[in-house]
């Protein structure tokens, strides 16, 4: 178990992680899913594990794995007030230009729910919009 307790070890090497390195999203539609973020965001696909089966996405900096639940007809949607897990993952574009085209687009698909619009981030000089991707998991989009 972690402790909250920093002990001073002045033997121990110093690190620090270099940022994500993928995220694996258990999905029920591959395939949906997938085609979502290589036709909707740019990424490409960069691998697949066809056994699983999953399908590995990339926008050159973040990678997504994407895993096929075993049984769909047996899903449990996620809560994010009610269970334990992934709230939501966030994307960062380059301007407001480019979250205003996106959440356009998004808009007009039927497997996507906007939960909110691009809106400003608090008192943040940045806008954030909300929305609920095929498969069932939230996604943020920053710029």
């Amino acid at each position: 178990m972690c402790s909250t307790t920093t002990v001073p070890n002045s033997n121990a090497t110093t690190f620090s992680t270099l940022g994500i390195h993928h995220l694996g999203l258990s999905v029920p539609d591959i395939k949906q899913t997938a085609a979502f973020f290589i036709e909707q965001l740019h990424f490409r696909q960069v691998g697949e594990k066809p056994d699983y089966p999953a399908i590995f996405v990339s926008d050159g900096t973040v990678m997504l794995t994407l895993w096929q639940l075993n049984k769909t007809s047996q899903m449990v949607n996620f809560d994010r007030r009610h269970n334990v897990g992934l709230h939501h993952f966030a994307l960062k574009l380059a301007n407001l230009e480019q979250l205003q085209h996106i959440h356009q687009r998004l808009a007009m698909l039927d497997n996507v729910n906007i939960e909110f619009a691009p809106e400003p981030l608090g008192d943040l000089p940045i806008h954030h919009m909300m929305c609920t991707i095929p498969g069932g998991i939230r996604l943020e989009l920053i710029a």
